[in-house]
């Protein structure tokens, strides 16, 4: 414009130079549509598993008993437990009956001793294996039933499985996140970001659902409930172990002064050079104490502090 010879605020009337703004503001703006066409699309992939999510949060939250959903999930959780370490349709050579049941007792707690019970069986296949285990884990839980009650089992399933549901879906959500800022580099291999970003949403959001599945039936699993009595011996327990921490610190510090006044003593036994302390230090006089301002006892009509006690 500075070539052209026209000044700061004086309005562009050529028509040649009209056009080319025109056309830049249109692909600045069919830019700016596609980045918001393109978060829209990411927001809608988002929002489809927030409406499954919140609409089965809803179903638990009305339902008054969740026990039918615990046991679809603890069949699909020990079946794939089973299919881990027994694949189906495979001969007991390509079995691992002690890692499935070392992995039931570290994570869940049962202890079954399934590679007992697979040596006593005759024509054994990879679905009895399965059934065998799932009627176990059911025998388990009815038993855990029995001891606590029905009503703390249906509350304890219900709390879990909120909770469990909860957690896992802030964890997707920061992971969908993450996800979302390194999306598109793989335009660089040639690929949709658009698709691939859909795609491992999808695969993420199956994964936490696995993983939701297993953490309910894990902590179902260990959970135990302390009667009163094992409350007040657990607290009887603690009240002696503070007294007891309490008697130890007071014994450690009368014995550190006690190992002092010891040491002390035999300092000035051996002679080492301690002087007395000057506190417990007696001072015995043959006259009377003469103050600073009395006359000085030498009959010289001074203050003392002027004459002798200036000297001492």
């Amino acid at each position: 414009m500075r070539l052209f010879g026209m000044k700061e605020h004086e309005a562009l009337e050529d028509r040649m130079i009209t056009r080319v703004i025109e056309k830049s503001q249109r692909k600045v703006e069919a830019h700016n549509f596609d980045i918001r066409k393109q978060l829209l699309e990411f927001d809608d992939t988002a929002n489809d598993q927030r409406k499954v999510i919140y609409e089965q949060r809803n179903e638990l939250l009305d339902s008054d008993s969740v026990s039918e959903n615990i046991a679809n999930i603890g069949y699909d959780v020990f079946s794939d437990i089973v299919r881990r370490f027994v694949p189906a349709d495979s001969v007991d050579e390509q079995w691992d009956i002690a890692g499935l049941d070392r992995t039931l007792q570290t994570d869940y707690g049962f202890e079954f001793n399934f590679k007992q019970w697979a040596e006593g069986q005759h024509d054994l296949d990879s679905d009895a294996v399965r059934d065998h285990v799932i009627d176990e884990v059911d025998r388990f839980f009815r038993e855990k039933e029995t001891m606590y009650g029905s009503e703390i089992m249906r509350a304890a399933e219900k709390f879990f499985l909120l909770q469990v549901l909860d957690q896992h879906w802030k964890e997707h959500l920061a992971s969908m996140d993450y996800l979302r800022q390194g999306i598109y580099l793989r335009g660089y291999a040639q690929k949709q970001p658009k698709q691939e970003y859909k795609r491992e949403a999808f695969v993420l959001f199956q994964s936490m659902l696995e993983r939701v599945k297993a953490d309910v039936i894990q902590r179902l699993a260990q959970m135990r409930i302390r009667t009163e009595s094992e409350v007040a011996a657990m607290e009887e327990q603690q009240r002696k172990d503070q007294e007891r921490r309490a008697l130890e610190f007071q014994h450690a510090d009368v014995a550190a002064l006690a190992q002092q006044a010891e040491q002390d003593l035999n300092a000035q036994a051996a002679g080492e050079g301690m002087p007395p302390s000057p506190v417990h230090a007696q001072v015995m006089r043959d006259s009377p104490k003469v103050g600073r301002n009395d006359p000085c006892p030498c009959g010289s009509g001074k203050k003392y502090k002027q004459c002798h006690g200036r000297l001492a």
